[in-house]
């Protein structure tokens, strides 16, 4: 999927349409001190093997994306939930040309 690089939408922070740079969100570290992850770790420790299934059966080939679109002018940081693409490529104004039916750009 091809996505713009810029565009303009509505800031909720400036009232008004204002351009916004649009960069893929990436999740960070998975924190260690979670009360998930605590509680697990309490269940694997000592012996007995282990104790929570482990999921083997990935079927999906796709993910899907995430987008962090911030307003040039306040910061102002929106995320946007894109459908499922096995590629996902962002690229600049001048480069959006509708030729044919692969080359469509979302945005």
């Amino acid at each position: 999927m091809k996505f713009p690089k810029e565009k303009k939408m509505y800031c909720k922070k400036c009232h008004k349409h204002q351009k916004f740079k649009v960069t893929q969100y990436k999740p960070g570290k998975a924190s260690l001190y979670v009360q998930g992850k605590r509680r697990y770790d309490m269940k694997q420790r000592g012996f007995g093997g282990q104790t929570k299934p482990v999921f083997r059966k990935k079927r999906k080939t796709t993910k899907k994306i995430s987008v962090k679109n911030k307003c040039a002018t306040c910061q102002f940081t929106v995320l946007q939930k894109l459908k499922r693409a096995k590629t996902f490529e962002l690229i600049e104004q001048k480069q959006r040309v509708k030729k044919s039916k692969k080359d469509v750009v979302f945005g």
